[in-house]
């Protein structure tokens, strides 16, 4: 569908000049090929991401200074860039994912790595999405994985969410709710069918996480989709850097936390299973001893989000 990227922008009533953001190995098979089909109606210029910073925020935003509006070409870190870039201008913004690893396709959050951990800013939705599902299942299986995780984990995002309504009062939706517990459940349901490399499966998958981050954007904030297993998925990221992706943390965490909360963790933890994730630490060859700081770390990390993991969890 690469070469309908045109023709959605002509029909959003887009400006010249645009900006196509990718990354250094997404620019090769997907990123030239939309500025080339762009450069045929629009004056195109091209940005590599080749970190994500805010460093590299703020020398996206000065190259991007006339532009009309961005598109993102690529993976978490290429879109995440792009949509931060395209807020802090006020410019409009379409996303190209070329994997399906996790729900910042279509949400209006961003994370960005900081010395202290990762951190959520605000940002706005894509105006459009335009998926190649034959793109998407030609990555690796282990991205499209890792997406199923960061889905799945809903079902333990939203259980916090009512918690935290319960005990500290905190104001919910419970239509971005609805909406995020129906995603996580029809992953869940489907994960025998989510085959490596299928576009049926690449399909499922990124519908999934388009209606994970509408449901973040209807709630105004990632509380849909993100409770105590994310903040354990940061903190393990932090103790075990580049060991894991974000997805296979959160999954991992939205067993231990299902747990927690009393919840059916075998069912999350047979669905990850079919689908190809990691289930415990050890499968990612991170030691139990290190999931366990992790655990006890996540209360320190976006401290004002009340989760299962600030119910007085001991290293016992």
């Amino acid at each position: 569908v690469l070469p309908q990227v045109p023709a959605v922008c002509a029909d959003l009533c887009l400006d010249d000049p645009v900006v196509v953001f990718s990354g250094t190995h997404t620019r090769d098979f997907a990123g030239e090929k939309v500025a080339a089909l762009l450069g045929e109606h629009y004056e195109v210029s091209t940005y590599t991401v080749r970190e994500m910073s805010m460093d590299a925020i703020r020398d996206a935003e000065e190259h991007c200074r006339g532009a009309g509006f961005l598109v993102g070409v690529g993976g978490g870190r290429v879109i995440d860039c792009a949509k931060i870039v395209s807020y802090n201008l006020d410019r409009q913004f379409i996303s190209i994912p070329t994997a399906a690893s996790h729900d910042g396709i279509a949400s209006a959050r961003a994370s960005v790595p900081m010395e202290s951990g990762s951190v959520s800013l605000e940002a706005h939705p894509p105006l459009a999405i335009v998926a190649d599902t034959g793109l998407i299942a030609a990555a690796p299986h282990r991205l499209l994985a890792a997406g199923c995780a960061d889905v799945i984990s809903n079902s333990t995002a939203v259980l916090d969410w009512e918690l935290a309504h319960r005990l500290k009062h905190e104001e919910m939706s419970e239509y971005a709710i609805a909406l995020s517990r129906m995603t996580a459940d029809l992953l869940m349901k489907n994960a025998l069918s989510i085959k490596p490399h299928q576009e049926a499966s690449a399909w499922m998958v990124t519908k999934a996480l388009v209606s994970s981050g509408v449901a973040m954007s209807i709630a105004g904030s990632s509380r849909p989709g993100s409770g105590g297993e994310h903040k354990f998925g940061h903190a393990l990221e932090r103790l075990a850097p580049g060991t894991a992706l974000h997805g296979e943390a959160c999954g991992i965490g939205t067993i231990i936390t299902m747990y927690l909360h009393g919840g059916d963790w075998r069912a999350i933890r047979d669905a990850l299973r079919s689908i190809g994730a990691p289930i415990t630490p050890g499968d990612l060859g991170i030691d139990d001893s290190v999931a366990v700081e992790a655990l006890l770390m996540a209360r320190n990390i976006r401290p004002e989000r009340f989760t299962i993991l600030d119910m007085g969890l001991t290293k016992e």
